[in-house]
């Protein structure tokens, strides 16, 4: 079954599109939101890592830099910053997530696995 996901975007400018993102799990960030702060941060979010588009929404993610945390948030540290984007930030539901499943586009070929070519012999 896929693992339901929820990401919390802020935008520190409403005219910009850059946007600090964080993967949260939708049911503790609800609680912890409602004013349950006795939940541990590390139930609320699935990894303290924040992640940087500038974008929108459609852009690909990439970690946020030192500087970037740094000028928009004035520090670095993940804990304080993930606290900042979950109470400044708005939720916005994301696709779901699925260990196992095939990212392949079928309708372009087989599944076939050519093992033709270079051995891997003399390879540390």
């Amino acid at each position: 079954m896929p693992k339901s996901l929820t990401k919390v975007v802020y935008k520190p400018d409403t005219q910009s599109t850059d946007q600090f993102i964080i993967i949260v799990n939708p049911a503790e960030y609800h609680r912890w939101k409602a004013g349950e702060t006795t939940i541990p941060l590390t139930d609320v979010v699935d990894s303290f890592q924040v992640f940087f588009s500038n974008q929108g929404s459609q852009g690909i993610l990439g970690q946020a830099s030192r500087q970037q945390l740094e000028h928009v948030f004035d520090t670095s540290k993940d804990l304080d910053v993930v606290q900042l984007i979950l109470q400044k930030g708005k939720p916005e539901a994301a696709d779901a997530i699925s260990s196992g499943g095939s990212a392949m586009n079928v309708g372009i070929g087989s599944f076939t696995v050519d093992t033709r070519g270079k051995s891997l012999s003399g390879v540390p």
